[in-house]
């Protein structure tokens, strides 16, 4: 081969290769129709936007402070990191800034190498979420099983409840293993007891836990830490204080970087990296679930959290990633567009310029007490006993990830609890196996062919009648693991105009507990839409994951579970019938 003739092939493969990337940067790249939805409806966006800025206000403090980089950095991180995610992420509702995953990994970061480790380790996480976003990464989050899921969100709840054990209690103690100065923390205290801090902390968490069963809308957390630092400043009370605040966002700084800062700090930027995309991608699935603003878009969500994480250390932030409660309400405020995500931002963003002075003020009991109060409500107790009485194999995955959360740290006990995951499945999978013997009978003879052609063809034309009469059927084959949950019940996700969906599963051959999640989801979001669901064949031995979501006795309380698929499809014509009867009545009142 000639030498132009090899120039030109490599030209044209950077051509390729620049075209390629060109695509992947137009397809996570902010949209027109993004910019006018946030002008659709700016009242509630504006009204949700204001009522998460409030509720993120202390959040945003305590968790810069459990950090260890400082109050201004969480509400820095708040307001640049939620700014950017919410203009160039997937999801039209998240709400993004510091959280108490995030602080539980810079806290060793910030003891060993000081908020330069920070920045570092925030634009390199920046970037390797960049690349996840452009390279198309997003979708693979839903092969994380459930019970790792689980286990890692409780490992954080406890982690981030013995931080703040010291600021609770209102003594001094540091160092890196969260259980050695928790109670190296309880016994300073008891040596020498004060109880001004202790008080103001638990009543502040227990103003959370209480009030939110009463009324969830009401901003308890800011009311609790106003009345805490009130108070606190009235009675002299010898508290400790956030203290001095600046007056405006730090300017932006480049990092002295050398090789070896990078090499060192690669490790944990793969950890935060990592813990941004699951958090993320996980509360934009909530989101979904909660929100008719449309799915989001994973890929788009990575790129915008790895622009958000490296604009905000450069401005003295941290790492950032979205947040479920916030986001939680942002939804049930009414917020329709990103436009809620940014006034949230904006908020923030005011406090920092004119409040400084009185948020300077608030003791660190009660943010401890804040931290303490979301730690228990990230504990979802129905959901952990569904899983662990779902089987005996995810109750030990979901105490391997719990116990390596601890001890640990977060992307090891991820990493350990898949390969556990992952392993048990296989054995699923083995135990699933197995072999029958097939009457001479049932084989077929020269013609098998066409005989497979017309079998097929009458079940075409059964389900096309079927769906003639607004039903469908689907037929699960196989195990229904955490692998491939999520794939297997995404073709029921847009159903047309059907009335009633069947699902055939006497076919599966296992059941895990992200498996029964999964269906329990999709089985509630059509009942919300108002599709009945039906059950059929659904053997004895894979009844407990279902019965432990609560959805087999919802069904069957609705006579909706039956033995076989003939008198599921005789019970849904019946359905059918009953509702166009109810149609054609109201139609002629």
């Amino acid at each position: 081969m000639s030498q132009s003739a090899t120039s030109s092939s490599w030209t044209e493969l950077l051509a390729d290769g620049a075209r390629a990337v060109g695509g992947r940067i137009r397809a996570v790249a902010p949209r027109r129709r993004d910019l006018v939805a946030m002008l659709r409806t700016p009242r509630a966006d504006l009204i949700a936007g204001l009522t998460v800025g409030v509720v993120a206000l202390p959040l945003a403090l305590a968790f810069g402070i459990a950090s260890g980089v400082g109050a201004t950095a969480g509400l820095v991180t708040a307001v640049v990191a939620g700014t950017v995610a919410a203009l160039f992420g997937g999801s039209a509702v998240q709400v993004s800034g510091p959280t108490g995953a995030m602080t539980v990994v810079l806290v060793p970061i910030v003891g060993q190498f000081g908020s330069t480790g920070v920045l570092v380790v925030g634009l390199l996480a920046g970037l390797m979420l960049v690349a996840m976003g452009l390279a198309g990464l997003g979708a693979y989050v839903r092969y994380i099983p459930l019970p790792v899921i689980e286990g890692f969100t409780l490992g954080i709840a406890v982690i981030i409840a013995l931080q703040q054990v010291p600021a609770a209690l209102g003594v001094q103690a540091h160092g890196e293993q969260v259980l050695a100065v928790a109670s190296s923390a309880v016994w300073t205290w008891v040596q020498s007891p004060t109880w001004a801090a202790p008080t103001i902390a638990i009543t502040v968490a227990a103003a959370l836990l209480v009030w939110r069963r009463v009324k969830p809308s009401v901003p308890v957390a800011l009311l609790a830490v106003a009345a805490a630092t009130t108070i606190a400043t009235l009675a002299h009370l010898p508290v400790s204080t956030i203290g001095t605040l600046p007056t405006e966002l730090p300017t932006p700084r480049i990092p002295d970087m050398t090789w070896w800062d990078v090499r060192t700090l690669a490790i944990p930027a793969v950890a935060v990296a990592a813990l941004a995309a699951l958090e993320s991608l996980l509360s934009a699935t909530v989101a979904d679930a909660m929100s008719v603003s449309g799915r989001h878009d994973p890929d788009r969500e990575l790129f915008g959290q790895g622009l958000a994480n490296i604009a905000s250390p450069l401005f003295g932030g941290i790492p950032a990633t979205a947040a479920i409660a916030r986001t939680a309400v942002n939804v049930r405020s009414g917020a329709q567009s990103r436009l809620a995500a940014v006034t949230h931002a904006v908020v923030l963003l005011v406090v920092v310029l004119a409040l400084s002075g009185i948020v300077a003020m608030i003791p660190l009991a009660a943010l401890a007490g804040v931290l303490i109060g979301t730690a228990a409500r990230m504990v979802e107790v129905s959901a952990v006993r569904a899983l662990v009485g779902s089987s005996r194999s995810d109750a030990v995955v979901f105490v391997i990830t719990f116990l390596a959360t601890v001890v640990l740290d977060l992307a090891t006990a991820v990493v350990i609890g898949i390969i556990v995951a992952g392993g048990l499945a296989l054995r699923h999978v083995a135990r699933s196996a197995g072999l029958r013997e097939t009457p001479l009978s049932d084989i077929v003879g020269p013609d098998d062919a066409r005989a497979a052609d017309e079998t097929e063809q009458l079940h075409t034309a059964e389900e096309r009648a079927l769906l003639d009469e607004r039903i469908v059927a689907f037929r699960f084959e196989g195990p229904l693991l955490f692998a491939g949950a999520h794939t297997a019940l995404m073709e029921m996700t847009d159903l047309g105009s059907a009335r009633v969906a069947i699902l055939r599963l006497s076919h599966v051959t296992s059941v895990d507990a992200t498996g029964a999640a999964v269906l329990t989801d999709t089985i509630r979001a059509l009942g919300a839409r108002g599709v009945t669901v039906l059950l059929s064949g659904l053997q004895r031995r894979h009844e407990a994951p279902l019965r432990a979501t609560g959805i087999l006795d919802h069904l069957r309380g609705l006579n909706h579970v039956f033995a076989d698929t003939p008198a599921a499809i005789a019970h849904a014509r019946r359905h059918v019938a009953r509702d166009h009867h109810h149609e054609q009545s109201e139609g002629l009142s």
